[in-house]
Formats: structure tokens, sequence, C-alpha cells
């Protein structure tokens, strides 16, 4: 066999790992079966271990291609708090705070996925509110493959001037770095975190 040919299996032989590593994609008929003498040649064949060294340092890890998803945790998208601990009463609540948006980028090098990662909310009075500084705690985490490799707690300073009734808030955290081998499902959670 050519020289030609090994080379041609060992890239063959990237590009496949990598397409089995983003299980969103569709395949297609990409693995559909080729000529018998194709299939054949390529059963037989062997690529060296500088040419599978040599192919790999060019492929890129699937997780490369994407920033991974931000999501608010279910149940903590908004926060309400209460006065006199009359929690349900419509007329007793101090205030509310929702998230409203929230968005993520990301730079991958080296074995690492550094994430910016941020939210808007707005923090609204309630009925009995009549606060002008209130701290919300905020959670962002991320978990990879179900595991968390980072958590983190922000008290979010936000100020209400009367005779406003509302107030927007803003929070980014920046350089997160999170390391990846390729392949892992990776999620990147935000949410109100009452229990600290």
């Amino acid at each position: 066999m050519g020289s030609f040919d090994v080379r041609r299996l060992a890239r063959l032989a990237i590009v496949g790992a990598a397409a089995l590593a983003l299980p969103a994609c569709s395949m297609g008929n990409m693995f559909a079966p080729g000529k018998p003498a194709e299939t054949a040649q390529l059963q037989n064949s062997s690529a060296t271990a500088s040419e599978i060294s040599a192919a790999s340092t060019n492929a890129l890890p699937a997780i490369a291609t994407e920033c991974p998803e931000i999501k608010v945790r279910p149940g903590s998208e908004a926060l309400f708090y209460y006065g006199k601990g009359k929690v349900g009463d419509a007329r007793s609540l101090n205030y509310q705070a929702v998230i409203e948006k929230q968005s993520r980028n990301c730079v991958v090098s080296n074995g690492l996925i550094t994430v910016k990662m941020g939210v808007v909310g707005r923090l609204l009075l309630g009925p009995a509110g009549n606060q002008t500084n209130v701290d919300l705690p905020l959670r962002f985490a991320v978990e990879r493959d179900d595991v968390a490799v980072f958590s983190e707690r922000y008290d979010i300073p936000v100020t209400i001037t009367p005779p406003n009734q509302a107030e927007e808030f803003v929070k980014v955290v920046e350089n997160v770095a999170i390391p990846y081998l390729g392949g892992e499902r990776i999620t990147i959670w935000v949410g109100f975190d009452t229990k600290g």
C-alpha cells in the first residue's frame, strides 16, 4: 500500500471520530458502505503512529466548534420576597425579581473553553414593597457530564430610586475556564439561589 493510501486512511479515521463525537449533527449517508474493493482495501490497511499523530494534531475536538448552551435552572427563574412571612399573599409581596435574558460566549484553545456568561433581569416592587436597595442572590454553574466544574453565588446589588417601582440588573462573569477532552456534554446554568 502506498503512503498516499495510509495518509487517506488516517484522515478518514480522524474525520470519523470527530463525526461520532457530534451526536446532534445529522450523519445522512456519510457512513454508507463504499465499493467492495475500496472497503476491503481500507479494512486491510493501517496508518503509522507518526501519521496518526500528525492527523490528530490538525483535528479540532468536536466541542471546539460550539459554545456550551446556557440555561436558566428550572424553578430558579424568579425570586419572590414576602414581608412578615406571608408567603403566597399577593398583598404582602415586597418585591419579585426575574431573569429576562441570558447569554455567553467562548474562546477555545489548549484544552480549555474560556467562558464569559451573563444575565439581564428586572426587580419589581410589590404592593408591600418600599425597598430602595436589594441584594439578589444569583448563581452561575457549569456542569460537564452532569458534574459541577464551576459554581459560584453572587449577591447582585440593585438600587430602586423612588418614584420608580422597577429596576433592571445585569451580571457578567468572565474568564471561567473549563477543561475538556472533546465530546463531553457541557451546560451552563444560571438562576436565583436563596439557599446560599
